[in-house]
Formats: C-alpha cells, structure tokens, sequence
C-alpha cells in the first residue's frame, strides 16, 4: 500500500474546524493529500487550524476544484462513501475493509470521497465516483461526524502497510517451561516446599501462565521476581544464622 496514493476529496464541507479535524485524521495514518470542493474564500482557515493542531500543513497544501470530477481527474479509483443505499447510488457498496484490498491492487492515485456534514454525497456527486463504500453503523444512529469517518477509512488504508505485524508474539512452550523452572527454583530455595508438591506447582503456573501468553519480556520479569526474592530470601537466612551463632 502506498499511501502517497491515496487522496481525500471533500465535498462541499460546511463547518471549517470540521476540516481541521480531518487533516489531523489523515495526519495520524500518514495520508497527506487533501482535495477540497469548495471555494476556498469560503472557509475560516483559523478554524481549521484549530482543530488541526500540528496537521495543519495538510490543509495548506490542500488544492481546491469546482467539482469531483475535476478533483479526481488524475485518479483510476474514485470512491465515494455513503450509508444510503439505492439504484443511484452505486448498488454494491463496498466494506472499508474491501475497498482498502481493492486500492490496494490499483495502479494510480485513488480517491476516496467525502460529501457534505449534514446532506452527505448528493445522487449526482455519486455518479461523478466509480465505486461507492459505507462504514456499517448502529441503525439507532447511523449518521458519522465527517472526521470520523475520514479516521475510520484512512485507518483501513493505514493498517494495510503494517500487515502481518504483531504487537508482541507470545512465547513458546519451551521458553514458557524455562520460566516455570524457575519460579520452582525459587520457591524451593526459599523453603517453599522441599521436594513433595514442586510437580503439581509446575504444573499450576505453567497453566496459569500459558493462558496469559506472555511475551518474552514478561516472561523476563517475572524470572527476576522471582530469582531476587529467592536471593533476598537465602540473605536474610544467612544474616540470621550469623546471629545465631
């Protein structure tokens, strides 16, 4: 997925801080190319820059057009979001999820097109798209903030370069063993148990333990716990057989 593909096309937007706000959306996914079909005297850049905070490079370099078609004429994909269904307005409307798989194979810029806060793409902006996408909300309140909606769709894309990633992987059954040997260490040095009962507290971490998928670091952590409160432990015993003595 290369994100310098993707544009964002609003249409006719109503509230200026609302633009503010999707520059900061695209900023945190990493998209920078914003289209705006408006006039531009129209819009209270302070506003925007507002809600913008440090995205508001995005809107500064935001090019203005007098309609869609003009927007996108660079593009191969225009995509046009909506929660409406309807002959006109596209039949099949793709999942986020589809339309980030499809950009994703599409040589060229692909637009993804937002309309008005409050009436959303009208019949005719829709024609002027090629595919249309909706982001599935509760039927007790469907209707998304413009920002939001932008979030939701430039996350999908954003998400794409980072696939196959993981926040951490848990370790193995080996490693686990290692810690769990551990623990048993420790506890046996500490007077814990002597010999009877050390197989069936192996037996409870290691299922404790397996059930947390731990990470390397954790399991880490948990063996120097457990290897310092064993030290501490044969410390104080030491001291106080000094004393005896």
């Amino acid at each position: 997925m290369n994100l310098d593909n993707v544009v964002i096309v609003l249409s006719r937007p109503e509230e200026s801080r609302n633009i503010g706000a999707v520059c900061r959306a695209m900023a945190n996914c990493g998209i920078h190319d914003l289209r705006i079909v408006a006039d531009k005297s129209t819009i209270d850049e302070e506003r925007v820059h507002i809600l913008a905070i440090h995205a508001g490079s995005i809107y500064d370099n935001a090019k203005f057009y007098s309609s869609i078609t003009e927007a996108t004429a660079d593009c191969t994909l225009v995509a046009a979001t909506t929660r409406r269904r309807g002959k006109k307005r596209k039949g099949k409307l793709l999942l986020p999820e589809e339309l980030t798989s499809l950009i994703n194979v599409q040589e060229g810029k692909c637009a993804v097109v937002f309309g008005n806060e409050r009436t959303g793409l009208e019949d005719d902006e829709l024609e002027e798209c090629t595919i249309a996408v909706t982001i599935p909300t509760s039927e007790e309140f469907g209707s998304m903030n413009l920002s939001h909606a932008v979030q939701v769709m430039c996350y999908h894309l954003f998400r794409e370069t980072k696939k196959g990633e993981k926040g951490y992987t848990p370790v193995t059954l080996e490693r686990l063993d290692k810690a769990v040997k551990t623990i048993a260490d420790s506890l046996q040095k500490i007077g814990f148990f002597k010999v009877t009962g050390r197989k069936d507290m192996e037996l409870f971490w290691r299922s404790i333990l397996s059930r947390s998928a731990l990470s390397e670091s954790e399991a880490q952590y948990i063996e120097k716990t457990f290897t310092k409160a064993a030290g501490l432990s044969e410390k104080t015993q030491a001291s106080e057989k000094s004393k005896n003595s």
